[in-house]
């Protein structure tokens, strides 16, 4: 079972009876690690059901899920393997009831929840809302409720978005509702407020597992604690360098309280990088050594010294970007060179990445790849499920399992048009509000017709019976091929496709619109058919769902493109979003000071002379550095601009000073890539030229 595995794996994956925390470090195998732990506690005797393991992303427990199976077979389907978020919804959904929420809550999206603080605070400017979300989001996470937050107010502004927090929580609870930060939240409420329902958790869950455990905020660690009880059975699997979310609220304060919340924790570094050659790995761990150290550790390669780390100066970014292509040109000249008594070949696409601090300077390198024909994706980008159409029809789902959902009423019952105007609404929503009831509950109230017209009044019926008829229809359809048939003709009834058709001036526009509809409708179908597991998203065999049980799980969803093949493609990204991955060759630009590490506001480039928190972001933006070096497997070239824009101006730019850091060779780190890709080219017709004339002089004999 543990074959293959190095020293330090096999100790972390042996040690059973235990709190283990394993200190894993960039690209040295910690998926490998938690997949083989998982077998090792069956092998020992422990039911697969009452194994946890907690991921970060649905990507990420794909991942898992596929590498427990090829280890472990068929007992891989019945370990708990899903998101903190995953996990929360379904405690919620077996016991919230405790709470006062019914199994059928809804889980609002960050726009639904930008409506409600709008309306909640009486405004209708939406730059205002998301910052009451975003500090309503940290004060949640912070475990502070409404009335907490406003006795910890230091201003009127913090003091307003208490009041605002208090509204909202009226509203949610009125909906039946709950947003993202609900999900970890109220399971904490649950198990620290619940005798009963803590002692169930705990005895089902034998051992937890959690990954990326640097990336876990104040509240997911107090859901660990209170999961694992005294004896502390759990494995954190974490790596104190590449904690970069500071900013959302995870705290490094969770790896600094685990040995003191657990004495006998038992501490298993893993130091050997699988991923990268040591002349990248060397400048990785120069640059994160001026970071203070939790638990010092070294990466180390044998996978020999490869290719010097490059560094590439530019005179703006427009240059920056014709130079990063040229070096993609010139490794895949390189590379076809080298290959060419097997025949001609070439690096594939997908082979490379160009990594930056922030979303704003893909622009320029999306532009000089068009203009060199190269197919390229940039990720993190808009995701499935924020598309109008997919809301649209996910308003529809939502409504379907939970009546009181406000929100979804009003898309459903807008999209496509009914003939329901606005006023309509507005008197439905002051009846409702007046009598305490959803928007749906009203529109069947007795009393209606007193206060709205009776043309109206029947327009809302028959949305309402079509509604409940729709309900009813999709909790009796089971398997894959019933539901698509149910979507097809559900989406014919309501005329979905004339609708989107309608609403664009361009058909071309509209028809990818279609299509994203129809995908959706594969997809759910897929779900349905227990072919796609609720909890992660992976293609696995399960037991086949109505689609009302595949619609309760559909907000938890970020993305439908996981289940995608992988595209050949150049990847450009943020280094945020480049966590987790890995290319053969790595371009890392934009690495001039104010952009990485971002301006700080007290700081002058000497550590010991900035404020704590200033030396807390530099800190985390170095971590940032180290995350994108650690991403490349051969190559890694990095560049700076001599001019930047900042606002309409173009300003000077200095190399950032992890540049410094890195302490490169500097007899071999600079490059010109397109000095580079000329002496290639030159180089491939002189080696063509010489296999015509060889050819020639054969076929002359």
């Amino acid at each position: 079972m543990s074959s293959g595995l190095n020293l330090a794996q096999q100790e972390a994956v042996d040690y059973l009876h235990g709190p283990c925390l394993v200190l894993a470090g960039a690209g040295s195998g910690k998926t490998r690690v938690i997949t083989h732990k998982i077998g090792r506690l069956i092998e020992t005797g422990m039911a697969p059901n009452r194994i946890a393991a907690i991921t970060f992303t649905n990507k990420a427990a794909t991942e898992m899920r596929e590498r427990a199976k090829g280890l472990i077979g068929r007992d891989a389907k019945k370990v708990v393997i899903c998101t903190f978020h995953a996990l929360g919804v379904r405690m919620m959904r077996e016991d919230g009831a405790v709470l006062g929420l019914k199994p059928a809550f809804s889980i609002l999206d960050s726009d639904d929840v930008t409506k409600i603080l709008k309306d909640a605070g009486g405004t209708t400017d939406a730059a205002t809302a998301r910052i009451w979300q975003w500090t309503i989001s940290k004060w949640k996470n912070m475990g502070l409720n409404a009335a907490q937050a406003d006795a910890i107010a230091v201003d009127d502004n913090e003091r307003i978005t208490a009041k605002v927090m208090g509204r909202y929580e009226e509203r949610l609870s009125a909906y039946q509702s709950v947003d993202f930060d609900d999900l970890i939240g109220m399971p904490l409420k649950l198990l620290q407020q619940h005798d009963d329902v803590r002692t169930k958790w705990q005895a089902a869950l034998g051992h937890v597992l959690v990954d990326e455990y640097q990336d876990t905020n104040a509240t997911q660690y107090e859901v660990l604690k209170a999961l694992v009880g005294d004896g502390g059975r759990f494995t954190a699997v974490g790596d104190d360098d590449q904690s970069i979310y500071g900013w959302r609220g995870a705290t490094l304060d969770n790896l600094k309280k685990l040995p003191i919340d657990y004495p006998t924790l038992k501490v298993v570094k893993l130091e050997q990088n699988y991923r990268s050659t040591s002349g990248i790995l060397r400048a990785a761990n120069n640059v994160i050594a001026p970071n203070p150290k939790l638990f010092p550790k070294t990466l180390f390669s044998e996978l020999g010294e490869g290719e010097p780390v490059r560094v590439v100066d530019a005179d703006s970014e427009a240059h920056e970007a014709e130079r990063a292509v040229a070096r993609i040109q010139s490794l895949r000249a390189g590379e076809t060179i080298t290959q060419s008594s097997t025949g001609t070949q070439h690096l594939e696409w997908r082979n490379f990445a160009v990594l930056y601090r922030a979303n704003h300077q893909a622009r320029v390198f999306e532009q000089a790849l068009r203009k060199a024909n190269i197919p390229y994706k940039v990720s993190g980008g808009q995701s499935f499920f924020d598309r109008a159409e997919i809301k649209d029809l996910c308003g529809w789902f939502r409504l379907w399992v939970n009546n009181d959902d406000d929100p979804a009423f009003l898309r459903a019952v807008t999209t496509p048009k009914r003939g329901i105007g606005h006023t309509t609404l507005a008197s439905l929503g002051t009846f409702a509000s007046q009598y305490k009831l959803s928007l749906f509950e009203a529109l069947f109230s007795p009393s209606l017709p007193s206060v709205i017209a009776k043309r109206a009044h029947e327009q809302l019926h028959e949305f309402g019976r079509y509604i409940n008829d729709l309900e009813y229809k999709a909790r009796r359809t089971m398997g894959a091929e019933d539901s698509r048939a149910f979507m097809t003709g559900w989406l014919k009834e309501i005329d979905y496709e004339k609708h989107l058709y309608d609403g664009e001036d361009s058909e071309q526009v509209a028809a990818a619109r279609w299509t994203n509809v129809l995908e959706f409708c594969d997809w759910m179908s897929a779900r349905a058919g227990g072919e796609i597991d609720d909890a992660s998203g992976a293609t696995v065999e399960s037991e086949r769902k109505s689609l009302l049980e595949v619609a309760q799980t559909i907000s938890l969803l970020s993305t439908i493109s996981e289940r995608e093949k992988d595209q050949n493609v150049v990847t450009l990204s943020t280094l945020h979003a480049s966590k987790g991955l890995e290319w053969p060759h790595v371009m890392l630009v934009g690495v001039t000071e104010g952009l990485l590490p971002f301006k700080l506001d007290d700081d002058n480039g000497k550590q010991e002379k900035v404020s704590d928190s200033t030396l807390e972001r530099l800190q985390e933006e170095r971590r940032l550095m180290y995350v994108g070096i650690t991403r490349a497997q051969r190559t890694l070239a990095v560049s700076w601009t001599k001019k930047r824009k900042k606002g309409r101006e173009m300003i000077a730019g200095i190399p950032s000073r992890f540049i410094a850091e890195m302490a490169l060779d500097k007899t071999t780190a600079k490059e010109d890539p397109r000095e580079k890709l000329k002496a290639l080219r030159a180089e491939f017709a002189r080696k063509a030229l010489d296999s015509a004339a060889a050819a020639a002089a054969a076929a002359a004999q």
